[in-house]
Protein backbone atom coordinates (compact mmCIF):
# COMPACT_ATOMS: atom_id res chain seq x y z
CA UNK A 1 0.00 0.00 0.00
CA UNK A 2 1.32 3.44 -0.93
CA UNK A 3 2.55 5.79 1.77
CA UNK A 4 0.08 8.49 2.78
CA UNK A 5 0.21 12.21 3.50
CA UNK A 6 1.58 12.84 6.97
CA UNK A 7 3.93 9.85 6.86
CA UNK A 8 7.72 10.17 6.64
CA UNK A 9 9.23 9.53 3.21
CA UNK A 10 11.97 6.91 3.27
CA UNK A 11 15.44 8.09 2.26
CA UNK A 12 17.11 6.49 -0.75
CA UNK A 13 20.22 6.67 -2.89
CA UNK A 14 19.80 6.10 -6.62
CA UNK A 15 21.63 6.99 -9.83
CA UNK A 16 20.28 9.74 -12.05
CA UNK A 17 20.37 9.75 -15.86
CA UNK A 18 23.97 11.03 -15.75
CA UNK A 19 25.18 8.31 -13.35
CA UNK A 20 25.42 10.63 -10.33
CA UNK A 21 24.22 9.30 -6.97
CA UNK A 22 21.23 11.19 -5.61
CA UNK A 23 19.66 10.87 -2.15
CA UNK A 24 16.34 12.15 -0.90
CA UNK A 25 18.04 13.79 2.10
CA UNK A 26 20.44 15.61 -0.24
CA UNK A 27 17.61 16.81 -2.48
CA UNK A 28 15.55 18.05 0.48
CA UNK A 29 18.46 20.25 1.59
CA UNK A 30 17.58 22.42 -1.43
CA UNK A 31 13.80 22.57 -0.88
CA UNK A 32 10.68 20.44 -1.19
CA UNK A 33 10.69 17.51 -3.62
CA UNK A 34 7.98 16.30 -5.98
CA UNK A 35 8.87 12.65 -6.57
CA UNK A 36 6.86 11.04 -9.32
CA UNK A 37 7.01 7.33 -10.03
CA UNK A 38 6.19 6.30 -13.58
CA UNK A 39 5.87 2.83 -15.13
CA UNK A 40 8.28 3.02 -18.07
CA UNK A 41 10.35 5.65 -19.87
CA UNK A 42 9.64 6.31 -23.54
CA UNK A 43 6.01 5.11 -23.40
CA UNK A 44 3.15 7.38 -24.45
CA UNK A 45 1.58 8.00 -21.03
CA UNK A 46 4.87 8.45 -19.21
CA UNK A 47 6.08 10.84 -21.91
CA UNK A 48 2.92 12.97 -21.54
CA UNK A 49 3.32 13.03 -17.76
CA UNK A 50 7.06 13.83 -17.81
CA UNK A 51 6.60 16.54 -20.46
CA UNK A 52 3.84 18.20 -18.40
CA UNK A 53 6.22 18.31 -15.42
CA UNK A 54 8.77 19.88 -17.81
CA UNK A 55 6.33 22.39 -19.28
CA UNK A 56 5.29 23.87 -15.94
CA UNK A 57 8.76 23.70 -14.42
CA UNK A 58 8.94 27.45 -13.82
CA UNK A 59 5.91 27.18 -11.52
CA UNK A 60 7.65 24.52 -9.42
CA UNK A 61 10.85 26.57 -9.34
CA UNK A 62 8.91 29.65 -8.19
CA UNK A 63 7.85 27.62 -5.13
CA UNK A 64 11.42 26.35 -4.58
CA UNK A 65 10.43 22.76 -5.40
CA UNK A 66 12.35 20.16 -7.36
CA UNK A 67 10.80 17.69 -9.77
CA UNK A 68 12.26 14.18 -9.67
CA UNK A 69 11.11 11.30 -11.88
CA UNK A 70 11.76 7.69 -10.91
CA UNK A 71 11.23 4.36 -12.66
CA UNK A 72 12.81 0.91 -12.89
CA UNK A 73 14.45 1.86 -16.20
CA UNK A 74 18.24 1.68 -16.54
CA UNK A 75 20.35 4.84 -16.30
CA UNK A 76 20.97 4.72 -20.07
CA UNK A 77 17.25 4.62 -20.87
CA UNK A 78 16.60 7.49 -18.44
CA UNK A 79 19.32 9.48 -20.25
CA UNK A 80 17.71 8.71 -23.61
CA UNK A 81 14.30 9.78 -22.25
CA UNK A 82 15.72 13.08 -20.97
CA UNK A 83 17.67 13.76 -24.16
CA UNK A 84 14.75 13.00 -26.48
CA UNK A 85 12.29 15.25 -24.61
CA UNK A 86 14.58 17.86 -23.01
CA UNK A 87 13.09 17.19 -19.59
CA UNK A 88 15.80 19.04 -17.66
CA UNK A 89 15.28 17.48 -14.23
CA UNK A 90 16.65 14.33 -12.56
CA UNK A 91 15.34 10.94 -13.65
CA UNK A 92 16.32 8.26 -11.17
CA UNK A 93 16.91 4.60 -11.94
CA UNK A 94 15.41 2.11 -9.44
CA UNK A 95 16.07 -1.19 -11.27
CA UNK A 96 15.60 -3.45 -8.23
CA UNK A 97 12.51 -1.43 -7.21
CA UNK A 98 13.64 -1.11 -3.59
CA UNK A 99 12.60 2.54 -3.52
CA UNK A 100 9.28 1.81 -5.25
CA UNK A 101 8.68 -0.92 -2.64
CA UNK A 102 9.55 1.48 0.20
CA UNK A 103 6.98 3.98 -1.11
CA UNK A 104 4.41 1.20 -1.72
CA UNK A 105 4.12 1.68 -5.48
CA UNK A 106 5.84 -1.42 -6.87
CA UNK A 107 3.74 -3.97 -8.74
CA UNK A 108 4.14 -7.21 -10.62
CA UNK A 109 3.87 -7.48 -14.37
CA UNK A 110 5.30 -5.71 -17.38
CA UNK A 111 4.91 -2.22 -15.87
CA UNK A 112 6.95 -2.37 -12.66
CA UNK A 113 5.71 0.80 -10.92
CA UNK A 114 2.32 2.29 -10.28
CA UNK A 115 1.96 5.91 -11.41
CA UNK A 116 2.13 7.90 -8.17
CA UNK A 117 3.44 11.29 -7.09
CA UNK A 118 4.65 12.25 -3.62
CA UNK A 119 5.04 15.88 -2.54
CA UNK A 120 7.68 15.83 0.19
CA UNK A 121 8.41 18.72 2.56
CA UNK A 122 11.94 19.61 3.66
CA UNK A 123 11.36 17.76 6.96
CA UNK A 124 10.78 14.56 4.90
CA UNK A 125 7.03 14.57 5.63
CA UNK A 126 4.77 13.60 2.74
CA UNK A 127 2.43 16.55 2.12
CA UNK A 128 0.34 15.05 -0.69
CA UNK A 129 0.02 11.81 -2.64
CA UNK A 130 -1.41 11.79 -6.15
CA UNK A 131 -2.41 8.54 -7.83
CA UNK A 132 -3.93 8.21 -11.27
CA UNK A 133 -2.99 5.73 -13.95
CA UNK A 134 -4.94 7.53 -16.69
CA UNK A 135 -4.88 11.30 -16.08
CA UNK A 136 -1.27 12.21 -16.81
CA UNK A 137 -1.55 15.94 -16.05
CA UNK A 138 -3.20 15.55 -12.64
CA UNK A 139 0.12 14.54 -11.04
CA UNK A 140 1.96 17.80 -11.72
CA UNK A 141 -1.16 19.95 -11.30
CA UNK A 142 -2.12 18.55 -7.87
CA UNK A 143 1.52 18.57 -6.70
CA UNK A 144 1.76 22.24 -7.61
CA UNK A 145 -1.49 22.99 -5.76
CA UNK A 146 -0.22 21.17 -2.65
CA UNK A 147 3.05 23.10 -2.74
CA UNK A 148 1.14 26.38 -3.09
CA UNK A 149 -1.08 25.53 -0.13
CA UNK A 150 1.95 24.57 2.00
CA UNK A 151 3.66 27.87 1.15
CA UNK A 152 0.72 29.94 2.43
Amino acid sequence: MALKAGERAPDFELSDQHGATVSLAGLLADGPVVLFFYPQAMTAGCTREACHFRDIGAEFEALGAQRIGISADAVTKQAEFDDKHGLGYPLLSDPDRETANAFGVSRRGPLPNKRATFVIGTDQTILEVVTSELNMNVHADKALAALGAAAR
